[in-house]
This record gives structure tokens, sequence and C-alpha cells, in this order.
């Protein structure tokens, strides 16, 4: 195929607009990691222990897809940071739990209040039952998306 006859795939409608709200919530999450001075890998990490309480490494490298070497890489910058804690597994000491610390929960209470800020002023020319209609909309979609893929229902940051 030469490249005189290639046409551009563009999304309209209701995928171009999920896409777009997709791409907004990651360059946002990303400048909240620059803005923090964490990797969005490490971001991640910690919305995960801050979601699940306590965590083991390995269950977070399943969560994030990496390999237990790369989750104790990150949670050793996290901990050196002081937002996470290594815990002692009580029945397996070969094993521990990964968990926030009191400045950790500190930052995840200012993360989702500046996150709840932001898309309460990005909502704010909608009334109440137009939102209250986008959410359950919004939430009914990422359900059945997260089914089609295979993936638990829980919303997750």
């Amino acid at each position: 195929m030469n490249g005189h006859n290639r046409l551009p795939h563009i999304l309209t409608g209701f995928p171009a607009a999920a896409s777009a709200f997709v791409a907004a919530l990651e360059n946002n999450r990303q400048k909240i990691a620059r803005e923090a001075g964490l990797t969005g890998s490490e971001l991640r990490a910690l919305f995960y222990v801050a979601r699940v309480v306590s965590t083991t490494p390995k269950e977070l490298a399943l969560h994030l897809e990496m390999t237990t070497g790369a989750v104790t890489a990150i949670s050793r910058r996290l901990v050196d940071i002081d937002l996470l804690h290594r815990v002692d597994h009580p029945e397996d000491r070969r094993s521990l739990y990964l968990e926030l610390t009191n400045h950790g929960h500190n930052i995840m209470v200012q993360l989702h209040g500046d996150f709840k800020k932001m898309l309460a002023a990005s909502t704010s020319s909608l009334n109440a039952d137009e939102l209250e209609l986008f959410t359950v909309g919004l939430s009914s979609v990422a359900t059945e998306v997260k089914q089609h893929s295979g993936q638990p229902a829980a919303i997750a940051m």
C-alpha cells in the first residue's frame, strides 16, 4: 500500500469523547506524579496500596503488571521517602506487607481532595440532575468495559 492511499483512523461521537476523557485523566495523573516528585508507576503503586490498605509486593506486582524486582525498587523508594512502610507478615516471616505511613495517608487525603476539586470544577456546567445522570452513565460504562476486558468491576486509579 503506498502512502497516498492511507486514511487517518479517527474516532467520533462517544468513543472520541471517552478516549479524550481517558487521555485527560492520564495527563492529570502524570502532572500529579511530577508535582509529587514521583514516577507514574510509583503513583499507581501508592494509589493501589491506599485503596487496598495492605498488600504484599507480589500482589502489587500483579496489579501493576510488573516484575517483583521492579516492585521492590518502587516500594524501596516509597519507603525511603516515608510514603510506605513494611510490615512483617504475621504468619510467614519470609513475607511482608506494604502499607501507607501517616505521611502517605496525608498525601493521599491531599491528592484525593485535589482530584475532587478538579472534577467539581470540570463539571461545574452541569446541574445536579445532569451530574447524577453523568455519574450513573459513566459508572455503568466503566463496569461494562471492565467486564468486557476481564477485569474486576472495582474502580481504581
